[in-house]
């Protein structure tokens, strides 16, 4: 790598920094700008991917060329085609006139799509042929036309996942993917965040004759932790409201702070060793989702289950919804078996032993004490509590089901069914 052929190229392309990642897309640049080989430049917005295409056009031989960028997701759908590949007239509603396409206006120069991930599908097909065989055809015509362009394309979106969702043909991903140049994000690229802050301070002190803003130490700090996902361009906004809104020509952590975005979805850390990794999947990260959210609903059961066991209605709301602590691990319990089919009708009534279990109808529930001993009168006079306690609540929540539930903590359904159980409805 040539130090000073990066140096050169930095200075006349007022590019700014000397971060590791940076100055080996330069050199790429510099590297294939001899060539005729279609370059695809990949990295988030704002990293400066237009800078990159001007280098590959003016180191070659087509310098003397026309350059024109274009960015394809701001044309609409129904003129990129007119746009790029021109039209006859009377092709479509409006065109008046014959119209070149910057394909034909380019011939002998270089084309800059940005944003080439927004390009639609039969667009795609055209820039293909462009690519292959260097023709095209206006819309409207059937005459096929050449052209001599070099096309160097950019995108901030993950092009593999675009293919495997049917966005953006295979085959013109890989003719596009020639020569890769990745830009660097502005939170990887170290001490030159301090380097181009400086740059945008002395700009507009020197647009505006003021001044230039400078930081304290802990305002740094600060600067360095910030993500900038909108990476330079959200740097030089930045640093232009400091330098207009602060009186201070200084300043510090606490006059600084006010400027800095707050981080939004801090939970969701786990997107930036996705985007780190190109072949972690959307699937992939759906799966991690769900699987934390099992553990989290795993650890809210335990939870519940400790609680309710301490509870005075607890034990029958476990036995009522045993299918809902199925999944507690094995220490949570001290498990008894029980039958299912009367399990469903008698759970809060005497509890049927386990002698009664059979291997192919039974559940595991909390275990419960063992009142099969007790005598009948015992039984009927828990009934009566139970039947005592439920007319109070009833009569207390003015008859409101819902909050009388809430009160013997036990759930609605379970309220309804021992009301007409014991006859309750019409009191």
């Amino acid at each position: 790598m040539d130090i000073n052929e990066i140096q050169s190229a930095k200075q006349r392309f007022g590019i700014i920094g000397n971060s590791p990642l940076l100055n080996h897309a330069i050199h790429v640049a510099i590297q294939v700008a001899s060539t005729e080989m279609t370059v695809l430049i990949t990295g988030e917005s704002g990293t400066g991917k237009e800078s990159f295409s001007k280098i590959i056009h003016q180191l070659s031989a087509r310098k003397h060329g026309q350059f024109i960028a274009i960015n394809c997701g701001a044309i609409p759908e129904g003129t990129i085609d007119s746009e790029l590949f021109g039209h006859e007239k009377g092709s479509f509603t409006g065109a008046n006139d014959s119209r070149k396409g910057y394909f034909e206006v380019t011939d002998g120069g270089s084309i800059f799509l940005d944003e080439i991930g927004e390009m639609p599908l039969g667009t795609q097909a055209r820039l293909l042929r462009v690519l292959e065989n260097g023709e095209f055809i206006k819309v409207g015509s059937s005459k096929v036309l050449k052209t001599n362009v070099r096309v160097i394309a950019a995108t901030n979106v993950n092009l593999i996942d675009a293919v495997e969702k049917g966005r953006f043909r295979e085959d013109l991903y890989y003719r596009l993917n020639t020569v890769p140049i990745f830009v660097p994000p502005l939170r990887e690229r170290g001490p030159d965040i301090e380097l181009l802050f400086r740059k945008f301070a002395t700009d507009f002190s020197e647009k505006n004759r003021v001044k230039p803003i400078k930081l304290a130490d802990d305002a740094k700090e600060l600067l360095y932790k910030y993500r900038f996902p909108g990476n330079i361009r959200q740097l030089k906004n930045l640093v232009e409201q400091v330098s207009l809104l602060e009186i201070e020509r200084e300043v510090d952590k606490e006059h600084f702070a006010p400027y800095i975005p707050k981080e939004k979805n801090q939970s969701l850390a786990i997107f930036k060793d996705v985007n780190a990794d190109p072949n972690f999947t959307e699937r992939e990260l759906l799966y991690k989702v769900l699987f934390d959210m099992k553990n989290d609903v795993m650890e809210l059961k335990k939870l519940v289950f400790n609680f309710l066991q301490h509870d005075k209605y607890g034990t029958q709301i476990i036995n009522e919804n045993a299918n809902l602590f199925s999944g507690v691990p094995n220490e949570q319990f001290n498990s008894q078996t029980f039958y299912n089919n009367d399990f469903n009708q008698n759970f809060n009534t005497k509890p049927i032993l386990l002698e009664q279990a059979t291997a192919n109808n039974a559940v595991t529930i909390n275990k419960i004490e063992d009142i099969s001993h007790e005598t009948e009168e015992d039984t009927l006079s828990i009934e009566h509590k139970e039947k005592e306690l439920i007319v109070r609540a009833l009569k207390k929540n003015n008859n409101k089901r819902k909050y009388a539930a809430q009160d013997l903590g036990i759930s609605e359904r379970t309220l309804y069914r021992k009301i007409k159980e014991y006859d309750l409805e019409n009191n």
